[in-house]
C-alpha cells in the first residue's frame, strides 16, 4: 500500500523539508510547532519532544542535535531529551543556529 505525499504548498521552496514535515504528519502523534533553518529542520510534537532532519553545512558542526559524527539525516529522527522530564513548547532555527 502505497503513500500519496501531500502537494508540496506554494511558498515552500525546500522539497526535503516538505518530505520531512509530511513524514511526521503520518505519526500518531504528528508535530504541534516546526522551525526551518537553511538546511534542517526542527519539530515538537504533542508530546513536548524534538525531532530534526536535513544536513549540516559545515560550519556548524552537530547542528542537528544528534552529535557531530551526524551530518545528515534524511527523515525526521527523535532527540535525545535534555530536559529532564520537560516539555519543549517552542523551537527556532535559522541558518547558523
Amino acid at each position: 500500500r502505497g503513500f500519496e505525499l501531500p502537494a508540496q504548498p506554494e511558498g515552500e521552496g525546500c522539497a526535503v523539508r516538505w518530505l520531512c514535515y509530511s513524514a511526521l504528519l503520518c505519526e500518531s502523534n504528528p508535530p504541534a510547532r516546526a522551525a526551518a533553518g537553511a538546511r534542517h529542520s526542527i519539530f515538537i510534537d504533542g508530546e513536548g519532544r524534538l525531532s530534526s532532519c536535513g544536513k549540516e553545512s559545515g560550519l556548524t558542526p552537530g547542528l542537528l542535535g544528534h552529535g557531530e559524527g551526524v551530518t545528515r539525516l534524511n527523515t525526521p529522527t527523535r532527540l535525545p531529551s535534555t530536559l529532564g522530564g520537560e516539555r519543549a513548547v517552542s523551537v527556532s532555527a535559522a541558518q547558523c543556529h
